[in-house]
């Protein structure tokens, strides 16, 4: 018991010391999380609505010619589409760009929702197929 006395008290000190120089980390806290929305911006607003509008027109959002303003690092997308998840698309798109905030208020067309509530009704959902599985027809 005496012999393992030294050999504990060494494990000890150098658990302590390593626990020493690691700060412990910082949780973030709700109103933090929501008072930043995103990717803090860094670009004057000039600079940020021409990187959403070269995101935009790289991706299948493009035929929607959405019109963007940023002020403050804010984004406003205005616009109308025919395909439900273009809107999500276009709010996802601004905030990888480096906008603080997103005002999304893209207009989905009467038919772009018909379509999904019929797909909902029907029980067709994409999202369900699980790989190696043939999907339902």
């Amino acid at each position: 018991m005496l012999r393992l006395l030294p050999a504990l008290l060494i494990v000890a000190v150098i658990s302590a010391a390593q626990t020493a120089r690691t700060p412990p980390a910082r949780k973030q806290t709700a109103a933090e999380h929501v008072r930043k929305g995103g990717p803090a911006s860094t670009l004057p607003d000039a600079q940020l609505e021409k990187a959403i509008r070269e995101r935009f027109a790289k991706s299948k959002i493009a035929v929607n010619k959405f019109q963007v303003r940023v002020q403050g690092g804010t984004a406003t997308i205005e616009g109308r589409t025919d395909v439900i998840q273009h809107k999500g698309t276009a709010t996802r798109l601004a905030r990888v760009a480096g906008a603080t905030a997103v005002v999304n208020k893209v207009q989905v067309s009467d038919q772009a929702r018909q379509k999904a509530a019929g797909q909902l009704a029907t029980g067709r959902r994409r999202a369900q197929v699980t790989r190696g599985e043939a999907p339902r027809r």
